[in-house]
């Protein structure tokens, strides 16, 4: 594993100013006025995600190098120095639609690409790469990117179903219209409308109702003692997405294990139906997601593991 970012030993990192106009536009993106440090000098974002889990740092830019000629001399990001997660590691890169001079100006040259791969109890690590040929995109399925309405600084989807065991729960197309949709490499689990949640959480049950329940973990209500079986039978669950785009969840984006004797549906729902849901990092594992930002576009592409 590379070791973790050091800023003190970066010749071209530089903390940004808390009088800075950029320090400003911070509010927008964490939905919090920035704090300064002790001397007052230095820019502070907090960004709470929707799992619960946290980043609190510094606020600064850095010279982001991809290739000899790709370079970005004012790459924005946050250097976090408490870092909280409420499932394990905290172990997330997080991408918003940034205020225009947020941007660097040359950023249509590059995609970013996520595969998601690690787990609680898994050695495995995650990539990120850049560029708009890193790898042969014909199996990547895009769809459009949308603007939620509740907060313009995500990366939006158009949700309009979720199946279990090949069957279409029942959701009003409303709940997912009224809400919006997300995609988010900041939050752990998936969070959804509560009647979307409801339906998801009871067909589930009724499918797995041979394994004993155990108790819930944090947010996550519905959790399973596993410990005494080999095989394990469950039902499989798919999104379904605007323009045809379905995505089908293994267990390892449906289930978050903290041991064998407690292995839970790795969803949540939202305190009310007006909340937009959250696609999380769980439900993302094993697919590489494509950012075309310059597109409007965000791609998925199954058996990207390395």
């Amino acid at each position: 594993m590379e070791p973790l970012f050091d800023p003190s030993i970066s010749t071209s990192y530089v903390n940004i100013s808390c009088k800075s106009n950029v320090c400003s536009q911070l509010t927008p993106v964490t939905h919090k006025r920035p704090r300064c440090s002790t001397d007052n000098s230095t820019s502070i974002y907090d960004m709470q995600y929707g799992d619960k889990s946290f980043s609190v740092g510094f606020f600064g830019k850095e010279r982001l190098t991809l290739t000899s000629t790709e370079v970005f001399d004012e790459f924005l990001s946050g250097c976090g120095q408490i870092n909280q997660g409420n499932f394990g590691r905290l172990r997330r890169v997080s991408w918003t639609w940034a205020p225009q001079h947020l941007r660097p100006t040359n950023c249509k040259q590059v995609w970013p690409h996520f595969l998601l791969l690690s787990t609680s109890t898994s050695s495995s690590t995650s990539y990120l790469g850049f560029g708009k040929h890193r790898r042969a995109f014909k199996h990547v399925k895009f769809r459009p990117l949308t603007i939620v309405s509740q907060d313009p600084s995500f990366y939006g989807l158009n949700l309009v179903g979720i199946s279990v065991g090949g069957h279409k729960l029942w959701i009003s197309p409303s709940v997912f219209l009224s809400s919006g949709t997300i995609i988010d490499t900041g939050t752990v689990i998936t969070v959804l409308p509560a009647a979307a949640y409801s339906a998801l959480r009871d067909v589930l049950r009724q499918a797995m109702t041979k394994y004993p329940l155990t108790q819930a973990l944090s947010v996550l209500d519905t959790c399973y003692d596993l410990s005494s079986y080999v095989t394990v039978k469950y039902p499989h669950i798919a999104f379904y997405f605007q323009g045809g785009l379905k995505l089908k969840l293994d267990a390892t984006g449906i289930f978050y294990s903290s041991s064998a004797s407690q292995v839970c549906l790795a969803f949540a729902g939202n305190d009310a139906n007006n909340k937009f849901a959250v696609l999380g990092n769980v439900q993302q594992k094993t697919f590489e997601v494509v950012y075309d930002v310059a597109g409007g576009r965000v791609g998925f592409a199954r058996g990207g593991c390395l």
